[in-house]
């Protein structure tokens, strides 16, 4: 647990009592008044500068100096009024310094003439992506909880994962993830997926989306419409999926369209070609045929429409430069751009983008038609008694993360989910006192600490391909080898062991899609992430003192 905050304790008195009462100064009473949402947001971008509403559409990332923002995001949110920020991992190092700079954030934003808050957000999965990491909660991610199958799993993960983010000041998750585990070489999805079946992975989806929303945060499904069907990643190309509408409307959109029908807040738009479809080789993400036509006709989503980051090629590949990309963004349906880093002042991202507003009609017209989406939802979501504080409160940043109970309860998933892939040598459970001569062949700190507490002075190593004859020496000195499998390279190293005739138990952290590639290995015990519980909890079901009863969530070839 972190030391409490250092600060002397009148301060802490006349602190405490600026946090309970900020949020009502900071910000207009018009903002916090009864009046509809739907009619408060009209009012409010009615009166807009086109400047103004553009800025509304802005969501910026930005680069910390000495764990400050810089003075660039700074001057966007002072002097741009632009509507919401993005959390990245490199800006989380320090937790509590994180929570200050959001609170100075919405400070910064409450001076403005708009005096409207900031939309705050991060991606928090769980499991393999975990912007906020500091003194958060490692979970094990969605795979476990299709694993478990029970969608309570899926709202207590969002629940306690919300609760963290609250603590901190962040108010939107770019997740639940519902991209389908359809593709088994997708790296970028495998693990963050709940599986394969369209139908669990939406009801996982609305749990983890309810999950978020009891503690305030507004929850965001991702990637529509679908990006769980290639092994290629958006962030350095642009994906091609080749489905038909047919199967996209049966299978990838099966989760948007039930999360649609639970009025989820929002949706992130994909960087990903359907060439087989109307959209043809243009990015879901600028296509108004998928975002206009699809999402907002066909499926009658009312709700926020944010793009992933346009920094990644995904997005400027098909126009060329940001700005193009942006606007054609903003033309297609999105109502919030995203870029991960913070544009210069006079960036042409905002500069052309404005003499638009100013010289097209049409897009004046949908720009004003995003930023009221974008503040219909700030008055939903930052004004009820759910709301998320506007400037947290850092003595709770080091109290209450991580969250204890929602610790207790990541454990218990971890374990719930653990899933014995193959026994067909009947070697599970195995007795430590006859596992002979142990060797850890792994990736892992955690699993080889995990390995010393379970067997007699094991050798532990940390293996590399291509494989050396060190590598091989060592493990036909060994009776028995516990193999960590994350990746490919583990493939590589564990066929070298084909032919030495020893016991050989698999460990499959992450997603055990690696193991079609194995079909001789008979031993495999699944775990769905690289965390400590999880490692744990694999190596409690290889000993059968906890009961494996997690299940494969997609369609694994075992042989």
């Amino acid at each position: 647990m972190n030391k409490p905050y250092p600060l002397p304790s009148f301060f802490f008195v006349v602190f405490s009592i600026f946090t309970v009462f900020a949020v009502l100064p900071l910000f207009p009473a018009d903002f916090f008044d009864g009046k509809p949402a739907e009619e408060l947001a009209k009012e409010i971008v009615d009166a807009m500068s086109n400047a103004d509403a553009l800025a509304q559409t802005f969501m910026l990332g930005w680069r910390d100096i000495n764990n400050r923002p810089s003075a660039l995001i700074q001057d966007w949110i002072s002097l741009r009024h632009i509507g919401a920020v993005k959390v990245f991992g490199w800006n989380t190092a320090n937790t509590g310094q994180l929570a200050e700079n959001i609170g100075n954030f919405q400070r910064r934003a409450s001076l403005n003439p708009s005096k409207i808050p900031l939309l705050v957000a991060t991606d928090q999965e769980g499991g393999l992506v975990r912007h906020v990491k500091g003194s958060t909660s490692e979970t094990p991610g969605a795979m476990a909880i299709g694993a478990s199958g029970v969608p309570q799993d899926a709202f207590r993960a969002g629940r306690y994962i919300g609760k963290e983010l609250a603590v901190v000041g962040i108010n939107m998750n770019f997740a639940p993830t519902v991209d389908l585990y359809t593709n088994h070489a997708s790296v970028l999805i495998g693990p963050r997926s709940f599986g394969d079946d369209p139908v669990n992975t939406g009801i996982m989806g609305i749990a983890f989306a309810k999950g978020l929303l009891s503690q305030g945060i507004i929850p965001t499904a991702k990637h529509f419409p679908g990006h769980g069907d290639t092994e290629m990643d958006s962030h350095g190309v642009l994906p091609s999926i080749n489905a038909d509408f047919d199967t996209l409307w049966e299978r990838e959109l099966v989760p948007y369209r039930m999360m649609t029908k639970e009025k989820i807040p929002a949706i992130m738009s994909g960087h990903i070609a359907f060439p087989n479809t109307e959209s043809k080789t243009t990015p879901a993400s600028l296509s108004p045929w998928f975002l206009d036509e699809i999402l907002r006709k066909k499926m009658g989503y009312n709700g926020l429409i944010i793009t992933d980051d346009l920094i990644m090629n995904g997005a400027t590949s098909s126009t060329g430069s940001l700005w193009r990309a942006a606007k054609q963004a903003l033309l297609a349906g999105n109502d919030i751009i995203m870029m991960s880093s913070t544009p210069q002042f006079d960036d042409t991202v905002w500069v052309n983008l404005l003499s638009a507003m100013q010289n097209e009609p049409d897009f004046n017209k949908r720009v004003r038609e995003a930023a009221y989406r974008v503040l219909k939802v700030k008055l939903t979501y930052m004004r009820n008694e759910q709301a998320v504080p506007l400037i947290p409160d850092l003595r709770k940043v080091n109290t209450e993360l991580p969250d204890k109970e929602g610790g207790n309860f990541f454990r218990d998933l971890a374990a719930r989910s653990v899933t014995i892939v193959r026994n067909g040598s009947g070697l599970l459970p195995l007795d430590p006192k006859k596992a002979g001569r142990v060797f850890l062949p792994g990736q892992s700190l955690d699993f080889f600490a995990a390995g010393k507490k379970v067997f007699d002075s094991p050798a532990s190593y940390w293996y590399t391909a291509p494989v050396s004859g060190d590598l091989i020496r060592r493990a036909q000195a060994a009776d028995t080898i516990i193999f960590y499998l994350s990746n490919n390279e583990g493939i590589e190293v564990l066929k070298s062991f084909r032919t030495l005739g020893k016991r050989i138990i698999v460990l499959s952290v992450l997603s055990p899609a690696y193991l079609e590639q194995l079909p001789w290995i008979d031993t495999a015990i699944a775990v769905y992430s690289d965390s400590t519980e999880s490692i744990a909890a694999g190596f409690s079901a290889l000993l059968g003192t906890i009961n494996a009863n997690g299940v494969v969530p997609f369609s694994l070839n075992n042989r």
